[in-house]
């Protein structure tokens, strides 16, 4: 699926560059032609212009006043050999209320954007200087490529997001299928093993296996709960954070070597929270055992927990080998791990059960190789 979405945004980039490309292109072949038509219209005016003037009394000018009142739209400022204005067309007068150097600032703009058309007087042999600037089409017209490409973003944008979210819901209805089945598949023998517990309680001499027996159904009951509140959404209850934590901690002190040491530190001893208590020690769980593994037998593992009137939050360091660089964006995706044996879904899951579940936060706060990594969850404070 990773490959196919990965397919689907090369090929939108690739539509997207040709799109643009082609379109900046085209747009620049027309502007450029719409800017040479434009600067023939302005030298046939100027020349109808001085034409009209030095034209006879009593001759036709009918041609030349129509080509003088058909430029509507090409702005044209009129200067000397001393670079006084001498007249403007097709500029908003309105803006020169206040400024007297409003013509002359564009006088400068349009001297940057076109050369002068220079009409020499065959009388005097002074010189006129026409400068010009562009029409709202030639505008438009050049402006059409940013245009096209936000229009083209905004496609891309909206076409993976749609593709993100479809992938996402099939995604998530995938996660929920195969919690449901796994807890399903776990119900029938834990109830059977229940049973036998049961069965082999009433024997007195097996007192010591059953103790033991009985923890480990209990164990798998609680990983079949688990799963059936990863298939469906779990309700929250209010706990206290620091008791709840301190159980997890102690299940796995006793599974852990006696090299490491487990610090706990909080800055209250009471701290109500909503929490799914079985998830929640799942969470816990995993960011102590993936701890131990940083640690490979020898170091320290600390839990400190900080609240305020609002969230509470939770650090899990260890002294351990610290997690790469490279890595670090990629701890959290499904499938990634660096042990030999397991799935790479631990953190995974964890991630979804405190932002999905919780609505709290849980991130890499910290890591260095060598010195080891601390693991932040943050939490909203119940008004417990």
């Amino acid at each position: 699926m990773f490959r196919l979405f990965l397919n689907w945004r090369i090929l939108l980039f690739l539509i997207a560059i040709v799109i643009v490309t082609g379109t900046i292109f085209y747009s620049q072949y027309l502007a450029n032609k719409i800017a040479a038509d434009e600067r023939q219209r302005v030298e046939t005016w100027v020349e109808a212009g001085k034409s009209l003037i030095n034209s006879p009394e009593d001759a036709d000018t009918k041609l030349v006043s129509t080509i003088l009142t058909h430029n509507d739209d090409i702005p044209i400022i009129q200067v000397n050999e001393e670079g006084v204005i001498i007249e403007h067309i097709n500029i908003d007068t309105t803006k020169a209320i206040g400024d007297s150097s409003y013509f002359y600032d564009k006088l400068k703009q349009f001297r940057k954007q076109h050369p002068p058309i220079v009409y020499t007087d065959p009388l005097n042999g002074q010189k006129d200087y026409y400068y010009y600037g562009a029409s709202k089409l030639l505008r438009e017209v050049q402006y059409y490529p940013l245009v096209q490409l936000l229009i083209v973003a905004l496609f891309i944008v909206v076409t993976v997001y749609a593709i993100s979210t479809s992938n996402r819901s099939v995604q998530n209805q995938l996660w929920a299928g195969m919690a449901k089945e796994t807890a399903h598949q776990l119900g029938t023998p834990v109830t059977s093993l229940q049973g036998w517990v049961e069965m082999l309680k009433e024997n007195p001499a097996n007192d010591k296996i059953t103790r033991e027996l009985a923890k480990d159904v209990d164990r798998l009951q609680l990983v079949s709960d688990r799963f059936s509140k990863i298939g469906s959404k779990p309700s929250l209850e209010p706990r206290e954070l620091l008791g709840q934590v301190n159980g997890v901690i102690e299940y796995i002190k006793r599974r852990a070597s006696g090299k490491v040491q487990f610090l706990v530190y909080s800055n209250e001893n009471f701290i109500p929270v909503e929490l799914s208590a079985a998830l929640f020690d799942w969470v816990i769980e995993n960011l102590l055992k993936n701890a131990l593994d940083a640690l490979e037998g020898k170091g320290t593992i600390k839990v400190d927990i900080r609240s305020s009137p609002q969230q509470v939050i939770i650090d899990v360091t260890d002294t351990g080998k610290g997690i790469s660089a490279a890595n670090l964006a990629r701890v959290f995706k499904p499938g990634f791990t660096t042990k030999r044996r397991g799935w790479g879904l631990g953190l995974t899951l964890s991630k979804r059960i405190i932002e999905q579940y919780h609505q709290g936060q849980l991130f890499v706060k910290s890591s260095e190789p060598g010195k080891g990594t601390t693991f932040r969850i943050v939490l909203k404070r119940s008004a417990g």
